[in-house]
């Protein structure tokens, strides 16, 4: 084990394994029986609790609280794995709960598994392969993600969500328990169901980041003009278009729509 600012500021029990390849930054603490493999890095003031394992080409920043028996780098469970070198990137300041599943990427996508800063990620939680979730957001009890999901900053899911591979959630949006989503969710929309379901704007959570209330209104319009005017997708996003030029959050929208490869929830 390496470690930067000299052994005695990182802590480590003595039931835990952590192999001398592993670099382990000041202030960073490993519970018992966890076990923090060679190609590990480990952020400056980063708790991992008991039972946790770390393995394969990790890299973790700063002031992340890893709870028991999370695991985090481990091969992907996807069959046309082969073994070859890739990683799980994860940034600063995020809460990863009990039973927590972070696998690493594939060679057919970029190789990495990534997770933003921020994110408070609650027990049973699990990231599938090439996965990229932004920062800030909130995934509740037993949420499950399939390979290549993308999702936005301030996200938030209901408790056990379940998402199909290569689909994106845009920033913002907000699913209710026991969501599964097929397809892309638009940011700031609220969806819910099984299939899911869009169920107007997030109203609440913008307001509570702040959003002013003309932003909101500017939303809830482009909002109708997409889900219940009745327009062609086509055609709503024409309107959408006029609509940018009051309010530069629509064009969000409009990138998102441009974007997608699997379609919409609508």
């Amino acid at each position: 084990m390496r470690s930067e600012g000299g052994r005695g500021r990182v802590s480590v029990h003595p039931s835990a394994i952590v192999d001398p390849g592993a670099k382990l930054a000041r202030d960073v603490s490993v519970g018992p029986y966890s076990v923090i493999g060679p190609g590990v890095e480990v952020g400056e003031g980063t708790t991992i609790g008991a039972h946790v394992v770390i393995d394969g080409r990790v890299r973790i920043g700063r002031r992340n609280q890893i709870w028991h028996f999370a695991s985090i780098g481990a091969p992907p469970q996807d069959k046309k794995y082969g073994g070859e070198d890739t990683a799980v990137e994860i940034g600063d300041g995020n809460t990863i709960r009990e039973y927590v599943t972070i696998n690493r990427g594939t060679a057919l996508d970029t190789g990495v598994t990534r997770v933003g800063d921020d994110n408070w990620i609650m027990a049973y939680v699990h990231f599938a392969h090439d996965c990229r979730i932004g920062s800030h957001t909130i995934f509740a009890n037993a949420c499950q993600l399939a390979g290549h999901v993308v999702v936005g900053d301030w996200a938030i899911f209901g408790a056990t969500t379940l998402v199909h591979q290569f689909v994106h959630v845009g920033a913002h949006a907000f699913t209710g328990m026991g969501t599964y989503l097929p397809q892309d969710l638009p940011p700031f929309v609220r969806a819910a169901g099984n299939m899911a379901k869009p169920y107007g704007i997030n109203s609440e959570g913008l307001r509570r980041r702040g959003f002013p209330a003309e932003t909101i209104n500017a939303l809830k319009r482009a909002y109708r003009a997409l889900y219940r005017s009745g327009l062609a997708l086509e055609e709503a996003r024409r309107e959408l278009e006029a609509q940018r030029a009051s309010c530069a959050e629509v064009g969000l929208f409009l990138e998102f729509l441009d974007a997608t490869k699997r379609g919409i929830i609508r």
